[in-house]
């Protein structure tokens, strides 16, 4: 049986919204839930296909064969890889550049591609019994939404298991720039993905992209459980041995991760499920990036904004591992406390008290958590702590019994 989708993250989702679309953070998009869908196949006005995402980096317009963002003739590319490097604008097949993708990702990580199902076509339909139906794919109900599109439980008639399924639809982003960075930010979270296995992470297990389509789905891993944070925002806290059981598995996590050269970009609790045995698995790798050696500075910042590090509200370029190791510590805070260590009645106010306010927190505090919310909330990101700090902090080396 699903869960409902989570009036807390509907109302991160459409702050998040508010805020890309008022003050220019991140990529504004379009969200299923105040975008008019259509019931057609057809694709978006002007455009008469979409190529292969993972095959081709071309789209056709209606009757001038034209690339988006060059001139008829035009030998510019449309869209790069996660390095930069052109994908190129011929007619490969899908496993081609998805693989140029992730060997990308490879040269900037320790470890290799997990075999991931690629599959070309994507078949809509309902079986006789009224079923909804994608490929071999039953759906069950919605269990997420946001920028992305939504997530929908599915059940494979082929194995019997459930599986997330991550739905893509272009529709929402007609005009040529904003499809192409929609693109562009999927063939990265896959190239990414692809790369990840670890207890604590959401494994992908399929891929299907079919260029006659208007949408591109992720099979994802299903974690049978809930989120962190159940009901409407902002929560009450989980207490603190929940939360340090908790934050051994994210810092894990998370670790991994920074090892292997990927910063996650928006480490929340709404991005943290918890498995029917009470483990943590990190999901949604929208926003993640890759990085070369130990330079992992980024420029742009599009996280949730009352996770968001001091030196990103800032403007200036920002070191990515130190930006995640403070939305880690946000994260503590509202699991522990049930509120957020800083927040303003606008954004402008969100930004001045976590650049400017140190966090409340109560008297009786253990002396070892708040030790721990200092290093991790620490305004400084060279002094903040690092994760092999984190995970030897004496916080978390406690028992159930505090000692």
């Amino acid at each position: 049986m699903c869960a409902a989708v989570s009036p807390f993250d509907d109302y991160m989702a459409s702050f998040e919204r508010f805020c890309c679309d008022c003050f220019g953070l991140g990529q504004s998009k379009k969200s299923p839930s105040s975008s008019k869908r259509s019931t057609s196949s057809e694709a978006s006005p002007g455009v008469s296909k979409r190529d292969s995402l993972l095959g081709v980096s071309t789209i056709i317009e209606t009757g001038k064969a034209t690339r988006r963002g060059g001139r008829p003739g035009s030998k510019s590319p449309l869209m790069t890889d996660v390095g930069g490097s052109t994908l190129g604008n011929g007619n490969g097949a899908l496993h081609g550049r998805l693989s140029q993708a992730s060997a990308k990702v490879d040269s900037q990580k320790q470890v290799s591609s997990r075999p991931v199902k690629e599959t070309h076509h994507a078949l809509r339909y309902e079986d006789p019994d009224g079923n909804k139906m994608i490929n071999e794919y039953v759906r069950d109900c919605k269990i997420g939404t946001g920028s992305y599109g939504k997530v929908v439980l599915h059940r494979s008639r082929k194995d019997g298991k459930l599986y997330a399924i991550k739905e893509k639809d272009f529709r929402a982003t007609p005009i040529a720039i904003k499809l192409q960075t929609a693109l562009m930010d999927v063939l990265r979270e896959v190239a990414i993905m692809k790369k990840l296995d670890h207890p604590n992470i959401v494994k992908l297990v399929e891929v299907i992209d079919d260029p006659e389509s208007d949408y591109f789905y992720m099979v994802l891993e299903y974690v049978e459980g809930r989120w962190i944070f159940e009901g409407s925002g902002p929560p009450g806290g989980i207490g603190e041995e929940a939360a340090r059981r908790y934050f051994l598995d994210v810092v894990a996590g998370l670790s991994y991760l920074h090892k292997n050269h990927i910063v996650h970009g928006d480490i929340k609790p709404e991005n943290l499920l918890i498995t029917g045995d009470a483990r943590i698995k990190i999901g949604d790798f929208g926003v993640s990036r890759t990085f070369e050696g130990e330079n992992d500075e980024l420029r742009r910042s599009p996280g949730t904004p009352v996770y968001t590090a001091p030196e990103c509200c800032l403007g200036v370029t920002y070191r990515g591992r130190a930006a995640d190791v403070w939305a880690l510590g946000c994260t503590l805070y509202c699991m522990v406390f049930g509120k957020y260590p800083f927040v303003g009645d606008t954004l402008q106010g969100t930004y001045e008290r976590i650049v400017n306010d140190e966090f409340w927190y109560p008297e009786d505090i253990d002396s070892d958590l708040l030790d721990l919310l200092h290093g991790l909330l620490c305004k400084d990101p060279k002094k903040r702590l690092t994760l092999d700090e984190v995970a030897k902090h004496p916080w978390l080396l406690k028992d159930s019994s505090g000692s």
